[in-house]
């Protein structure tokens, strides 16, 4: 029998970014968003890891709107996970990405791991 914790889990997701690319921050948001409203959070295990030169949408520079959105959905449990390898290629400090951020040693590795434990995978 399922711990009570993991009955409550509903839906585990990951959702992935890799490129440099806003409009597809903006749709993996709207995803999360979208879900939220059909789930209730404390049902749901939501991730979205960027790895590759995604990262540097997170950086806290960028567009404000997405920040903001980040740090609203983060609040709300959504996970954003950083590859450590992308911002060290990319000379981006940890303490420079959006609140709500954290990281991770690997993307890769993360979304591997992340499906492993049953999480779909979605890349908008």
């Amino acid at each position: 029998m399922k711990p009570e914790s993991e009955k409550q889990v509903k839906i585990r997701v990951v959702f992935h970014l890799d490129a440099d690319e806003g409009k597809r921050l903006v749709m993996a948001l709207n995803n999360i968003g979208n879900l939220l409203k059909e789930i209730p959070p404390a049902q749901a295990s939501i991730c979205l890891v960027a790895n590759g030169s995604a990262v540097k949408l997170f950086h806290r520079d960028y567009a404000a709107d997405e920040n903001v959105r980040v740090k609203e959905l983060a609040g709300k449990g959504v996970h954003f996970l950083m590859c450590n390898n992308s911002l060290n290629n990319f000379n981006i400090d940890p303490r420079e990405l959006v609140a709500g951020c954290t990281v991770t040693k690997a993307g890769v590795l993360e979304l591997i791991e992340r499906q492993a434990d049953g999480y779909a995978y979605i890349k908008p």
